[in-house]
């Protein structure tokens, strides 16, 4: 071989993720971002606007409602495609405090429940987390189930424990992400899938409120009902009473 023969350019991972975070967030949804700033090994904090700048062509930005309900969005930047969806039963590393640990920076496995491959929405989800967390001593595992996906992060045995056993050990953090709407665009566009079964949270604490406010209303009807019929079942001033006889 020619020593003055030119090396083949070595290919390079570009896939850069952006993470940013809308205003209101709690200190959990906080830590949450920085469990998964730590799983990830190209992360930039910055404004949406700047992820061209930035060389990142994937976002993660976490939306907050209320001060209670966090909502992630996952993109491709700048075209496109984009998965809303809806963060459930959050819980952080210092939580969990698992047993499980991982070198920061490193890269990962991916590992996807075969049940993405069997419906649409689902292929474009695992497409878009492929390339939005391309990441090897850990494995980032996300599971199908009742329409929602489950993430749990677990530690990679090494050589004499993969001989010894199959056993990983998990490192979290741990939380459920319910689709909501997958868009054509990055954060815009046409809908391309939309969940029907998804409720908002608020929706359910409106209804709850509700319900309470119906049992509320039973009870004082039946309370007024009650006073009624005691009304009515009181008997008349007897004639032959003994203070009328002797009066």
């Amino acid at each position: 071989m020619d020593v003055d023969e030119a090396a083949p350019p070595r290919k390079r991972n570009k896939q850069r993720v952006l993470m940013l975070s809308s205003r209101g967030i709690t200190h959990r949804m906080r830590h949450l971002m920085n469990d998964i700033e730590t799983l990830l090994p190209h992360v930039k904090k910055a404004p949406p606007e700047l992820a061209d700048l930035n060389n990142c062509n994937n976002t993660l930005y976490f939306e907050a409602r209320r001060h209670e309900d966090l909502y992630m969005w996952a993109a491709k930047t700048p075209n496109g495609p984009s998965i809303k969806m809806h963060v459930q039963n959050v819980h952080t590393m210092d939580e969990l405090k698992m047993t499980g640990n991982c070198l920061k920076g490193s890269r990962g496995l991916l590992s996807f429940d075969k049940g993405f491959d069997e419906t649409e929405w689902g292929r474009l989800t695992k497409e878009v987390f492929t390339h939005a967390k391309p990441f090897i001593d850990h494995i980032l595992t996300f599971s199908l189930l009742d329409s929602k996906i489950w993430f749990h992060p677990r530690e990679g045995p090494s050589a004499a424990e993969r001989s010894a056993s199959d056993h990983l050990v998990e490192i979290g953090p741990r939380f459920v992400l319910t689709p909501i709407r997958i868009f054509e665009g990055a954060f815009n566009g046409a809908t391309v899938f939309s969940n029907p079964e998804f409720v908002s949270p608020a929706s359910v604490r409106a209804a709850v409120r509700r319900e309470k406010g119906d049992k509320y209303r039973n009870r004082k009807d039946a309370e007024l009902e009650q006073s009624r019929r005691k009304e009515t079942r009181k008997l008349g001033e007897d004639v032959l009473a003994v203070a009328k006889v002797f009066a």
